[in-house]
């Protein structure tokens, strides 16, 4: 059951990701086949956009986004001797290198990891869930983490956000050019298709976002699976997640730029599913019980 569900979260993901590049240059297309009555030079300015963004986020630095949660690294396992034990068998039994650590003087529990490699992947921890957790609790969460870090979903994250990057520009450059573009009287448009690319150019940016939430919700889904895999103990896991998730109040040093990011949303806002980065707690549960 464990492992089916894993290689069923890496199949969706593939299919969402692969999906989205394809929405990607289906927008590219439309910009251009309403403004010249051509798609191809359309998909390549899309993917050069889309290109170019994705690399310009990847080259970010983990220390940014630290930086941004008011995070302090821990350098020593003196500092905190079972937060670092836990993280470093955590790291072996993942088979990656051990993360590095932060805490954020935060009374709100909660946790999350950066890094676009296992290289360079860290995890953080708020003061708050080291109070309030216990240790099983508390592995579970970081064990989750360290998931994320092993599946490599921190980069997966930054190339949806430069994808929806692309989407938008694109849609906005498209609704200039429709005012500006002079067609040659020889050009002709199917009405159909016409239309169809003037709304998919309207709609593209909320498309775009919530694909990226349901890719995000999706590898969620794999990071409790996998750290359920690590731990051997799903039901710790599914007690920290009630835990964090009953807590009405929200991680004051967290920026909304990198609320994605956490375990549980950090903001405490009740979102609708659709526009959700995280999925349900009661459906994580659930699938952490019945594993």
């Amino acid at each position: 059951m464990l492992y089916k569900q894993i290689e069923r979260n890496k199949r969706i993901t593939v299919f969402i990701v692969a999906g989205f590049i394809i929405f990607m240059l289906a927008v590219g297309a439309a910009l251009t086949y309403i403004t010249t009555g051509e798609y191809y030079s359309g998909m390549f300015l899309a993917a050069v956009i889309g290109g170019g963004y994705t690399i310009m986020m990847l080259i970010s630095s983990t220390n940014v986004v630290m930086k941004m949660n008011h995070a302090k690294q821990i350098k020593s396992k003196e500092d905190d001797p079972f937060l670092w034990h836990t993280v470093e068998n955590l790291a072996m039994a993942a088979r990656i290198p051990m993360p590095k650590i932060f805490i954020i003087q935060d009374p709100s529990p909660n946790a999350f990891a950066t890094g676009n490699s296992p290289k360079s992947g860290a995890v953080a921890v708020t003061t708050g869930l080291m109070n309030r957790l216990n240790r099983e609790e508390i592995e579970g969460v970081l064990a989750h983490e360290v998931a994320h870090i092993r599946n490599f979903d921190i980069r997966l994250a930054t190339i949806a956000v430069a994808l929806v990057s692309a989407v938008a520009i694109l849609s906005d450059l498209g609704s200039r050019m429709m005012f500006f573009s002079r067609r040659s009287r020889n050009q002709k448009q199917h009405p159909a298709i016409l239309l169809v690319a003037l709304l998919l150019l309207i709609l593209a940016p909320l498309i775009s976002i919530l694909i990226r939430f349901a890719i995000s919700r999706n590898r969620e889904f794999l990071a409790d699976a996998s750290a359920a895999e690590l731990t051997r103990n799903p039901y710790a896991l599914a007690s920290a997640l009630r835990k964090i998730t009953s807590v009405e109040t929200p991680v004051q040093e967290a920026s909304s730029t990198s609320a994605p990011l956490y375990f549980a949303d950090p903001l405490k806002k009740r979102a609708a599913q659709l526009f959700s980065t995280h999925p349900q707690p009661e459906e994580r549960i659930r699938r952490l019980s019945n594993m």
